[in-house]
């Protein structure tokens, strides 16, 4: 728990998204029936600008004040300009809790994907499907650009990543001693491939795909078949669609 001198010795926003925080887990502490310190709520939803939760409500309908503090949970984050998540599993100071990720043997490679959002949200998809490791070939946007730690939701600290020269990544694809997948076109039926238990996946961007020598240290190449106008998805949609399967 957070204390009133840690919560007024943080900036403003990031004091602003911490509450928010506070309230969810809260809420959601209520909604499971778990005791939550309302005295405590008191002084933070105050800090926070926000008028307290009326003493009838919380002592007649649990399940308004409930609906109040994810309210007001939302309301912060919509000034913060982010978008409410669901219950994130978080340690004691309300970080993503890395300790409860399943990682499984498997990296990820994305090769010059341009848009900070795609690689956001690529990493968002990889915390939750086990991605040990992410590989970014040079010219591919920085996890650490605001805009791809806006819509990772926090994923960008949970999952390692690394920078190398298409160079590099050739030799350690060669080295790897793991089957290496390329997701593009005029591959085998990703409903139908039998996914190895380990390996390397790697994605390219929608206009180009995946560079000539990155393809040719593939093993396996997947492919998802659409019925669109559209000649390929979104390269964070793919990527959501493969390592779901994969995992």
């Amino acid at each position: 728990m957070l204390t009133e001198r840690k919560l007024l010795s943080l900036r403003e926003n990031t004091r602003l998204r911490k509450i928010s925080m506070i309230l969810s887990q809260n809420a959601h502490d209520i909604k499971t029936g778990k005791s939550v310190d309302w005295d405590y709520l008191d002084m933070v939803i105050s800090m926070a600008g926000l008028e307290k939760v009326p003493r009838q409500i919380i002592e007649s309908d649990s399940r308004k004040a409930m609906l109040i503090l994810q309210d007001y949970a939302g309301l912060l984050l919509s000034k913060l300009g982010s978008e409410p998540s669901d219950w994130d599993i978080t340690d004691n100071i309300g970080n993503l809790d890395i300790s409860k990720r399943l990682i499984q043997d498997k990296v990820l490679v994305l090769d010059r994907l341009r848009s900070p959002y795609n690689v956001g949200a690529v990493f968002r998809s990889a915390d939750s499907f086990g991605i040990k490791k992410i590989i970014l070939i040079e010219e591919t946007a920085s996890p650490d650009h605001p805009h791809a730690r806006r819509t990772s939701r926090g994923c960008t600290d949970t999952v390692q990543w690394q920078y190398m020269t298409e160079e590099e990544a050739v030799s350690y694809l060669e080295s790897c001693n793991m089957p290496v997948l390329a997701l593009e076109l005029g591959g085998k039926d990703i409903n139908t491939y039998e996914f190895p238990s380990c390996g390397v996946a790697i994605l390219g961007n929608e206009e180009f795909g995946i560079s000539p020598a990155l393809l040719k240290c593939c093993t396996d190449r997947i492919t998802i078949n659409t019925a669109g106008t559209k000649g390929s998805l979104n390269v964070s949609v793919a990527a959501g669609i493969l390592l779901q399967r994969w995992f």
